[in-house]
């Protein structure tokens, strides 16, 4: 079992819009009743809302050795059918206002406003005993490329960022990020570890309602991205009456020394406590955290490692820099770094190919006091909104789409699509938001008039109007 629900039985596990509440023993029972529809180890597509039903289907999955696949309700249906085909899972458990969408399926169990229904595939792929969870690696992009999570790494990162952040059982953090996003989850992991009380939302934070069912409900934390972070400092966040807030956590990419200075002196006024972290899927969610009372003094740093975690930086030869001040590759080392990938059912049945080592792809630097910065990323990716995007991905998706040349390219909240046809600029912006679900705001479509090639036809990105 992953999580202790006996030991909190009394105490509340969810709080819902409305108010409804869920205790630790309903969790449980509820929980074993599922897992016993579903018969035993196998494969399970969880589409997640911010909902008790959904988090029953997670935890009860996980607890009962069933492994679940998240993904967002609202994922585009061509993208899910892929994934169906590629994967085969036995069972989806998904809201049941979309189990008609599935006639195809049989209801074999329903709880909580959500439907287990049973595929035409039965145990289609061989699973890794270690296997618990498979998480995205992409946000929305529909790639079929997933993290696959041990049960070993999920119990060792939970069981640090409880002890980093103090978490106990008079907690009441809400929701603010999807589940099925690796920095979301881990709020919950977290704080269902700690027998703390979840609120659970669809609201947005840009709403009255959200902060109207914050301050009823006497929230105690809230997790956020960069861009939550900037919505929040033109909303006029720090008039706000909370007199419930505590704490206050960033993760999902780099957020701007100012804005780090800015809410660090927030919390530090009122006395409560900011926290920025670090961390990817490929390491379960959490690698570093600042520690709130260095936030202020060391703004711009992603912090020191987390409990049981270890980071070093190496040159381009994979020489490790001991010097500090000294930009390389960031590289980490824990027993919640994961398993690997899966592309393909097949994959399913690997063992461990990383040995708890992660090269992380972001250069980054380490003061003289052992505090790291990120300076840059190695790869192609970006982050919007928090949502890792592949630009390789996104690039897949245009020209599948479209039959057309074009190259991904931008910084973090702005990703710009490069195309030689200027019918296709409206079109393509569309397509984009609605593919990623995701602001059509933090895209941007370019015409050129052709896209630069190197002599051997790879796209040079460098010589992009970036």
């Amino acid at each position: 079992m992953m999580w202790k629900f006996e030991d909190f039985a009394e105490n509340t596990a969810f709080i819902a819009e409305d108010g409804g509440k869920t205790n630790y023993a309903e969790l449980a029972r509820e929980g074993e009743q599922l897992a016993a529809a579903a018969g035993g180890r196998c494969l399970a597509f969880v589409l997640c809302r911010n909902e008790k039903g959904s988090a029953l289907g997670y935890a009860s999955f996980i607890n009962h050795g069933i492994v679940p696949l998240l993904l967002n309700a609202d994922i585009d249906r061509e993208m899910l059918d892929a994934l169906l085909e590629n994967y085969r899972p036995d069972y989806l458990w998904l809201p049941s206002d979309m189990a008609d969408r599935f006639g195809d399926c049989g209801n074999v169990y329903a709880a909580w406003g959500y439907s287990l229904l049973k595929t035409r595939h039965a145990r289609a792929f061989a699973l890794n005993d270690d296997l618990a969870l498979l998480l995205t690696t992409s946000g929305s992009t529909g790639s079929p490329k997933f993290v696959r999570q041990s049960y070993n790494n999920i119990r060792a990162n939970t069981a640090s960022i409880v002890r980093y952040l103090e978490l106990d059982e008079a907690e009441r953090p809400i929701t603010t990020l999807p589940m099925s996003y690796t920095y979301g989850l881990s709020i919950i992991n977290s704080h269902l570890w700690a027998g703390a009380s979840i609120i659970l939302t669809q609201k947005t934070l840009i709403g009255k309602e959200f902060w109207q069912q914050f301050k009823d409900y006497e929230a105690t934390s809230f997790g956020g991205v960069p861009y939550t972070f900037e919505m929040l400092d033109r909303l006029r966040f720090f008039r706000m009456e909370l007199p419930s807030l505590r704490t206050m956590t960033q993760a999902g990419g780099k957020l701007s020394p100012e804005l780090h200075k800015k809410f660090a002196e927030y919390a530090k006024d009122t006395g409560r406590r900011f926290v920025v972290m670090y961390g990817s899927a490929e390491a379960t969610a959490r690698m570093s955290y600042l520690p709130y009372e260095k936030s202020l003094e060391k703004y711009g740093s992603m912090g020191i490692a987390i409990p049981g975690g270890e980071f070093s930086l190496i040159d381009a030869d994979g020489k490790e820099i001991a010097a500090s001040e000294t930009v390389g590759e960031l590289v980490y080392k824990g027993a919640n770094v994961t398993l690997g990938y899966a592309e393909r059912g097949d994959d399913l049945q690997k063992g461990d190919e990383r040995g708890g080592v992660l090269v992380t792809g972001d250069m980054a630097k380490r003061d003289g006091d052992g505090y790291y910065y990120i300076v840059g990323r190695k790869k192609r990716f970006l982050k919007i909104f928090g949502n890792r995007i592949n630009l390789d991905e996104a690039e897949r998706l245009v020209k599948t789409a479209c039959g057309c040349e074009c190259a991904c390219a931008g910084v973090d909240d702005k990703m710009k699509v490069y195309v030689t046809d200027a019918a296709l600029v409206r079109y393509l912006r569309k397509f984009i938001a609605e593919k990623t679900g995701l602001h059509f705001s933090a895209f941007e479509v370019k015409v050129i008039g052709a896209i630069p090639k190197n002599d051997s036809g790879k796209t040079l990105y460098s010589a992009l109007d970036d």
